[in-house]
């Protein structure tokens, strides 16, 4: 699988980029806060990401590709929280796909995934229940 063009970006991106947005970003549109804990440190992280609806799920396009650290962290915990505008949504069931074509995004945003070569994205679903399936421990 070739990595997406603007991976090489991903270490800027989370050093310098991230701490700064993180401040703002969950309140503009198309933009969002996922926290999930890290499955081998425990630890709770909170990244800002594009976030689209579709469907009733949630999606992300995977910019840096589907091996980085969130990923996994999201796939073996089982889901993840979304803060966005103030809301705090809990989501689950992560499911991976590939599409070539970035057929599930907006046209707008799937001229510019292909330009840059993104193919994997990541799918979650609303938790609809208040059980523990698709959140973080400790979180209420």
């Amino acid at each position: 699988m070739k990595k997406p063009l603007i991976a090489a970006f991903r270490p800027l991106t989370t050093r310098l980029l991230n701490p700064i947005t993180r401040r703002f970003v969950g309140w503009l549109p198309g933009f969002a806060i996922i926290s999930y804990v890290g499955r081998k440190s425990g630890r709770t992280y909170r990244t800002p990401m594009n976030v689209f609806r579709r469907d009733g799920d949630y999606l992300f396009a995977l910019t840096y590709g589907p091996d980085v650290q969130w990923v996994k962290n999201v796939i073996v915990a089982g889901g993840c929280e979304l803060e966005q505008r103030g809301r705090t949504v809990r989501l689950r069931d992560p499911r991976r796909f590939s599409d070539p074509k970035a057929s599930l995004m907006p046209l707008p945003v799937r001229f510019f995934l292909r330009l840059i070569q993104v193919t994997e994205f990541l799918r979650l679903s609303p938790a609809t229940d208040s059980g523990q399936d698709g959140c973080l421990a400790g979180s209420s």
